[in-house]
């Protein structure tokens, strides 16, 4: 048995259920912080445990409310700098700010590279994180990042409920065919794609499908539903080329804007989705969606990133 003493595993406001179940998967008690708020909005962070000489594991994602959660994570980060932690490793199961990794028009930022460096800046020196909206945000770390994937509980899932045979695999977009095409080739199923136009952010208009799905259960795979109008989009256009089922999977359920009422009225039957951000009372208001957990694959990342191990044969 392998002396796992040496870890403190903390959590922000974002993820406080998800580190739950990571500690109870490693057996190491959460890490005690207090975050307070003064009465004009600054947060104040008090770190309860003796962490001197320790890995300190952070568990925050970076959803909404974006800009709390963010000031949260840079504040503990700078805490257990302070605090002379041996190690300081960032988790963060949903990186907000990705979908900004470039200039697409002229004189915006690339807040994606932005928060990279104040990540770092804040003390932090090395980042676990899932299903980066584009693998190259890796890039804009000058500090070791390993990109996790939700793809062993999604592949999992998908082998239970699903008959093999009638099932075709779905890319939303040109963009997401790589993805859907190594699910697809790992459960032996067809694969059909999207054919997507993106008329403004968060707002797209599906125009055709390229594959076969009819007479098919359809399974839409993303990284992200956010306001769901692409997702829902899809769904319109596999029902149209004669799909009987409609599925979706997506690690990261932003859900904002009116996603929870479009997915009500849409023709989707289920959207599998990931605990990377929590999903509180949206469940309940949308009984479609089922939350699977990625605790042990990101418990199994920290503990082989505390005992030196390779972190490689966690990725599919």
């Amino acid at each position: 048995m392998i002396d796992l003493s040496g870890i403190v595993v903390f959590s922000g406001n974002s993820n406080l259920e998800l580190a739950k179940k990571i500690c109870s998967y490693l057996n190491v008690p959460l890490g005690e912080a207090n975050i307070k708020r003064f009465s004009d909005g600054e947060i104040q962070v008090e770190i309860k445990d003796r962490i001197r000489s320790k890995d300190v594991f952070l568990i925050q994602s970076t959803c909404a409310p974006v800009n709390d959660n963010l000031m949260e994570l840079f504040l503990m980060l700078d805490a257990f700098k302070r605090s002379s932690a041996h190690r300081i490793i960032t988790v963060i199961p949903y990186y907000g700010y990705a979908r900004q990794d470039r200039k697409v028009i002229p004189h915006v930022p690339i807040s994606a590279k932005l928060v990279a460096d104040l990540v770092t800046t804040a003390g932090t020196q090395r980042v676990i994180t899932m299903d980066l909206h584009a693998g190259q945000i890796q890039g804009f770390f000058n500090i070791p990042v390993d990109n996790l994937f939700a793809a062993p509980v999604l592949l999992k899932y998908i082998k239970e409920n699903f008959n093999q045979e009638e099932v075709v695999i779905v890319s939303p977009d040109a963009g997401g065919v790589e993805r859907a095409r190594a699910f697809a080739k790992r459960l032996m199923m067809d694969l059909a794609i999207i054919d997507k136009r993106r008329i403004s952010p968060n707002q797209a208009k599906a125009m055709g499908v390229v594959g076969n799905v009819k007479d098919k259960i359809a399974i839409i795979l993303d990284d992200m539903v956010d306001t769901a109008g692409s997702l829902v989009e899809a769904a319109g256009a596999l029902k149209k080329n004669g799909a009987k089922e409609l599925h979706a999977c997506c690690t990261h359920a932003v859900l904002s804007g009116q996603a929870i009422d479009r997915l009500n009225n849409s023709d989707i039957n289920t959207l599998i989705v990931t605990d990377t951000i929590p999903i509180g009372s949206k469940q309940d208001m949308c009984k479609k969606i089922k939350v699977l957990s990625i605790s042990e694959i990101v418990g199994a990342a920290i503990f082989r990133c505390h005992i030196g191990a390779s972190v490689s044969s966690l990725f599919v």
